[in-house]
């Protein structure tokens, strides 16, 4: 018998779901049981039944089309200006202004806009939108990263055998790349298969460099032009100095000659902030310090012998080993020396020996870096010996106002940070970098960092103040990211960091004029007292009586007298 059922539905309702109800059971077909299939039937015992309670489920996959993304950025810079005129120069802006305003289209317009102007600030001032009404409660503040720092990249001297490197210098465009000088500095080097090329590294190909910069000599130090991006300054061993253009290649475009160049190797280059950009001067061990202009470098535009007798005597020069210029003081920079001596020098002098202005007598061995405070440019920092020193141009030949311990290692290289006013940065002949924060602590650094076992030649630090770079004696440079902490300008950071220099001037002051009270005295006293003559012998026995009784006395103190004395 054939059972069927047949649901019938129009073709617009395939697909839609059947809607079931309840109603009352009702018999549709009755079977009656048939006796004779009985013999047939065979019992299967035991009986197994498998019902599955889960619902059916059905899986369905999509895959979308990926979405193309590219990153854009807009780079705002200060315009208005004309060609020749240095927005980051603020004595040239500050004449363009002057000459500005004795136009009379300036005084017309100042006039017209004058009165449409007051009057949308009296409107503004009706009302004060961001005005505190709970000046009373103070700001919780943020809680500060911990002192840290992490290694983003690393640049190796891609020759053998390995070189120093000597300098560093960040790209003035968002400091997108760095370039290193290369340049072995020991005595005597005399390997035929060293290399002289210098290279300039872009931070998202840190593999392989940029550029390879191909100077006749090996470059001990390298310079951007803040002004002309593309301009790269080197001095040279031999004391040559070379103009590269980026846009050309590797080779130089114009460079000195040999017969006007320095004696000796350049430590030092920095540009000048002229109209052009093309000015520039440098330093070296010779004992001169030589201006120059990039248009015209046959011979030097002006010279200067570093004669602190003043007698402009090359013979009696001390040997310059670092350079330091600061945009907010055109006519003035530093000189550190071999000797140990600092001198401050004024271009605008009339005579030679008038630009010897100051001389700061600041470390046993060489000055390795002296560098300006970019927020108190009066205020500068040396690096020498085992120390780190703070000065102030307001006092002459004084002693320094702050310094740092005395380390076991030398101290080599130095800046401080372009964000915060109290910190900087210092490196050491164990490969260590000490982070210092004088307002956090004087005595000890606020973070030590073991960069390498190779000593750290030369530090730079980004414009931000995050990243810094560090390179060793082998010729690696490490860049590091450090911590918020250090590169965040606290609230009233700078009066408090000004407070502490002329603080630390004012105690400085007061102990010079003690000492030379005392000074006074004794010449007062020496003159009062008969003339006497000191028998050298009763001296020197009398000074080794009193070194044997202070050498018993220590012995004592530690327990280790002898018995039998």
């Amino acid at each position: 018998m054939e059972i069927k059922y047949e649901y019938t539905r129009k073709r617009s309702e395939f697909g839609r779901p059947c809607s079931f109800s309840d109603f009352l059971a009702e018999v549709t077909v009755d079977i009656p049981p048939d006796p004779s299939l009985a013999d047939d039937f065979i019992p299967q015992d035991p009986v197994d039944f498998a019902v599955q309670e889960g619902p059916v489920m059905a899986l369905h996959e999509v895959n979308t089309d990926r979405v193309q993304v590219s990153t854009q950025g807009v780079n705002h810079v200060e315009g208005g200006w004309p060609k020749h005129i240095d927005p980051k120069n603020s004595e040239l802006t500050t004449r363009y202004r002057e000459e500005v305003e004795r136009e009379e289209v300036y005084t017309r317009s100042v006039q017209r806009l004058g009165s449409l102007v007051e009057h949308y600030i009296r409107q503004n001032n009706t009302i004060d939108i961001y005005e505190e009404y709970f000046e009373e409660e103070e700001e919780e503040d943020e809680e500060e990263e911990p002192p840290s720092y992490k290694t983003i990249n690393v640049l190796r001297d891609p020759n053998q055998p390995k070189r120093m490197a000597t300098r560093l210098s960040w790209h003035p465009d968002a400091n997108r790349a760095v370039a290193v000088a290369y340049c072995s500095m020991e005595f005597q080097d005399s390997r035929k298969d060293m290399c002289f090329d210098s290279y300039i590294w872009d931070l998202e190909k840190p593999y392989s460099p940029e550029l390879t910069l191909k100077p006749s000599s090996p470059v001990v130090t390298l310079e951007y032009n803040s002004k002309d991006w593309y301009h790269v300054l080197g001095g040279c061993y031999n004391g040559q100095i070379v103009f590269w253009d980026t846009r050309k290649g590797g080779l130089p475009v114009e460079m000195t000659p040999v017969e006007f160049s320095h004696r000796d190797p350049v430590y030092g280059a920095c540009w000048l902030p002229s109209r052009t950009g093309t000015e520039c001067f440098s330093g070296s061990t010779d004992g001169q310090v030589l201006w120059w202009d990039i248009r015209k470098m046959s011979q030097p535009s002006e010279k200067l012998i570093l004669d602190i007798t003043r007698e402009d005597q090359l013979k009696k020069a001390l040997g310059a080993i670092s350079l330091d210029f600061a945009p907010t003081m055109p006519t003035k920079f530093l000189v550190g020396t071999e000797q140990g001596i600092i001198i401050s020098c004024n271009r605008d002098a009339k005579s030679p020996p008038e630009k010897i202005a100051n001389i700061f007598s600041s470390h046993i061995g060489a000055v390795y870096r002296v560098t300006r405070n970019p927020f108190f440019p009066k205020v500068f920092l040396s690096v020498g010996d085992w120390t780190a020193r703070i000065w102030t141009e307001e006092l002459m030949d004084s002693s320094s106002i702050m310094e740092t311990k005395y380390h076991t290692p030398y101290l080599l290289d130095t800046c401080w940070s372009p964000m915060k006013p109290a910190v900087f940065f210092t490196s050491k002949s164990d490969g260590t970098l000490d982070i210092w924060d004088f307002l956090f602590h004087q005595k000890e650094p606020a973070l030590s960092i073991k960069v390498s076992i190779e000593p750290l030649l030369s530090l730079c630090v980004q414009d931000n103040g995050r990243i810094i770079g560090c390179s060793t004696r082998m010729g690696t440079v490490f860049l590091l990211e450090i911590s918020s902490g250090f590169c965040t300008l606290r609230k009233n950071e700078k009066t408090l960091t000004s407070s502490m220099f002329e603080r630390e001037t004012r105690r400085e002051k007061v102990l010079q004029d003690k000492y030379r009270e005392r000074l006074l005295r004794e010449q007062e006293r020496a003159r009062a007292r008969p003339e006497e003559q000191e028998d050298p012998q009763e001296v020197f026995k009398q000074a080794q009586a009193d070194f044997l009784a202070n050498i018993k006395a220590e012995r004592r103190r530690r327990g280790m007298e002898d018995p039998r004395e």
